[in-house]
């Protein structure tokens, strides 16, 4: 197909997980009656973002994958035929976490997962406390409408995740996000830091001649010091961007994407055929020494 609609659903969320579930699944439900084939939610869209402490009540808030979540979804991807993209905080057994996002397809059947790479650790993004490193590598999922690629949050920082997916085939990459200002920060330090974060998706949305598709999540959390900015945004193939959400509302948004958009730009920009994938071996080491 070379034409797809994308729904985003980007929401604000409580402390009660059936609550932002039942929230999600009307956004789902929005994007779908606005034409939407294609539904990605925010990232850890079931609850609070919780990772501004470490606390082990916080495990608690994990599940299975696939699990309750993913089959209450698979359902209502086939009743409405939409592939929904969906972010959540894993179990996998005992004492082991990952930051997770599940893609399920149209008629319902669970295609599979893919764990978040790079885990941050920063003051009120604790990540390191609870997910494990994934270990799946990236991926990419052939679904009814197009082959998605799938990266989340810290990962949208590196290009070397945007790369390497974008050569495993996706025609779209999709960024579930949850990234905030603290309150007490100047709108010049905000704006600076929203800027670098749109401009190294759109730099990735360049550099592999895709759509890329960001979903954050808005609203005031950790009691009133974290203020998520939302900001979700899609950028076409050579980083112009085609839709932004607001700051501040929750918003479901549907925007069609000509994935033709992806040869063409490849085409009269070939930064692919010119890679001299024979010079690239230093880009393995944390850093070069002079010595």
């Amino acid at each position: 197909m070379s034409k797809v609609k994308v729904g985003m659903v980007q929401m604000s969320c409580t402390g009660v997980q059936q609550d932002n579930l039942a929230k999600a699944i009307g956004g789902i439900k929005d994007a779908a009656a606005k034409g939407a084939q294609i539904v990605c939610l925010q990232e850890l869209f079931t609850s609070l973002y919780f990772c501004d402490v470490e606390d082990y009540e916080n495990f608690k808030l994990a599940e299975a994958i696939p699990g309750a979540t993913t089959d209450t979804l698979g359902k209502l991807a086939a009743e409405l035929n939409v592939v929904i993209i969906a972010s959540l905080f894993e179990k996998r057994t005992h004492g082991l976490y990952h930051n997770t996002t599940a893609v399920i397809d149209a008629d319902g059947s669970y295609l599979g997962k893919y764990r978040k790479m790079h885990i941050p650790d920063d003051p009120a993004y604790y990540e390191k406390f609870y997910f494990t490193p994934g270990d799946l590598g990236y991926k990419v999922f052939k679904t009814k409408f197009a082959t998605l690629g799938v990266l989340i949050c810290w990962d949208q920082w590196y290009p070397e995740a945007a790369r390497i997916t974008s050569l495993m085939g996706a025609e779209i990459l999709f960024y579930p996000t949850a990234i905030g200002w603290a309150t007490s920060q100047d709108e010049v330090t905000n704006n600076e830091q929203y800027n670098a974060w749109q401009t190294i998706q759109r730099s990735h949305a360049v550099a592999n001649g895709v759509h890329v598709v960001s979903v954050n999540r808005v609203g005031l959390e950790q009691n009133g010091a974290m203020k998520f900015w939302g900001g979700s945004f899609v950028s076409n193939p050579f980083g112009s961007l085609i839709y932004k959400a607001s700051h501040e509302d929750e918003e479901t948004t549907v925007i069609e994407l000509d994935l033709a958009k992806t040869d063409q730009y490849r085409t009269h920009w070939p930064f692919l055929r010119d890679r001299r994938i024979d010079s690239y071996q230093p880009i393995t080491k944390r850093f070069i020494d002079e010595d």
